[in-house]
This record gives structure tokens, sequence and C-alpha cells, in this order.
């Protein structure tokens, strides 16, 4: 499986919406869209897990594409490098 990287969503895109737009390149396993952890507004972008074929095909076809007005970015998601947490440094 490969994960997908969608950013430049319009921030009312829905999971389904998501789903039903890629899809159309194949099998989607997964949709996430990330969201704000106090007001659950979207941030504006997410993720879709697909197989390896199915996700360059997806990438390819959608990479600047229009959907629901906005024009997104679409490219395979890189991994996060671990963050030091602060707050252990800190003094109670």
């Amino acid at each position: 499986m490969k994960r997908i990287y969608i950013g430049n969503m319009n921030f009312s895109t829905t999971e389904e919406s998501i789903k039903n737009l890629f899809s159309k390149y194949g099998d989607v396993d997964s949709v996430e869209i990330i969201k704000d952890k106090y007001t659950e507004q979207s941030k504006g972008f997410g993720f879709v897990e697909m197989s390896d074929d199915d996700a360059e095909k997806a990438i390819s076809a959608l990479n600047g594409k229009d959907f629901e007005g906005r024009r997104i970015r679409v490219n395979f998601a890189q991994e996060m490098p671990p963050r030091n947490d602060a707050r252990k440094f800190l003094k109670k």
C-alpha cells in the first residue's frame, strides 16, 4: 500500500467525496482528512491509501486538477521525522 498526500483541499471536502474521486483509479483502502483537534474543522489536507500501481495512476491524473473549487496537490506522502516534545524538558 502507498500513502498519498492530498493538499489544498476545499475545507468542506468529505472523506466520501475523496474516496469517490480516487476510486476511479483503483481500490481505495482508506481516506483520512486531517482536522483541527479543537474545532474539528478540516485543515485542508489529508491522505489516501491505495495499491502501488493504482496510487501512481491517481497521482498522475489528479495532481493539479480542480476539485470542488480548489486546485489540489497530490503526491506520495513523506514520512515525518520524529519530533522532540519540548514539554518533557519543562520542569513542573
